[in-house]
């Protein structure tokens, strides 16, 4: 099984990082278990870890926005250089859109580590893993820009019945999480852009608009 230990920030020794395997496991909802991911991943560190230490970073966050606790934490352990490879149980459990996957797998490459995701069979520490990843980064760009393409599709034709595409009331927040919420208001204090505010935290420009309309109206 999957055992945190306790590691050592430096080897009095050499003075350097102790590195570890930093297992990620992530759901969409706090309704949601990351039990069904965790036979595969601890079959995997049992098999290869070679005694190496673990550390799990866990998060029930969507997948559209990386500013989620678990993942932010493992994001510092990287740049502190703890980290020797990333596990996951598949890839969208880091993330969904293909520019964030290509930009973590050229920061990995450059870094020299390895992400393995089980159910993809990608392990970025091979040339093959490499040449997978920017597949599977490709694949992911075309099945956003289909959706995208049949949104626009059907829009197209409500509109040529007479009718309105969506109609939710004002105001209305039926998708958007209280953390999405407070990344929004934070990142515009920052000076960030509407355009870049979505992008970042995953939600529409419109979305973003009236976040902060409504944070102004009822501070």
């Amino acid at each position: 099984m999957i055992r945190i230990r306790e590691v050592n920030t430096t080897r009095p020794e050499q003075g350097k990082p102790a590195m570890t395997i930093a297992v990620y496991e992530r759901v969409s909802s706090k309704a949601q278990d990351t039990k069904s991911q965790r036979p595969d991943l601890e079959r995997w560190v049992d098999a290869y870890a070679n005694g190496e230490a673990v550390k799990i970073y866990r998060d029930k966050f969507t997948g559209k926005t990386m500013e989620r606790k678990g993942w932010k934490q493992l994001e510092t352990d990287l740049e502190a250089g703890k980290v020797s490879k990333i596990l996951v149980w598949r890839l969208d459990r880091i993330g969904r859109t293909a520019s964030g996957l290509t930009k973590l797998f050229d920061y990995l490459t450059a870094k020299k580590i390895t992400l393995i995701s089980i159910k993809d069979g990608l392990d970025l520490g091979t040339s093959a893993g490499r040449l997978m990843a920017n597949v599977l980064a490709s694949v992911a760009q075309y099945e956003t820009e289909v959706r995208a393409e049949r949104v626009l599709a059907g829009q197209a034709v409500a509109k040529a019945n007479g009718k309105t595409w969506g109609g939710s009331e004002r105001g209305r927040l039926v998708t958007v999480k209280p953390e999405q919420v407070e990344a929004v208001k934070r990142y515009h204090a920052e000076g960030m852009k509407v355009a870049k505010i979505a992008r970042t935290v995953g939600v529409s420009r419109p979305t973003v608009y009236r976040l902060l309309e409504q944070s102004a109206t009822c501070p």
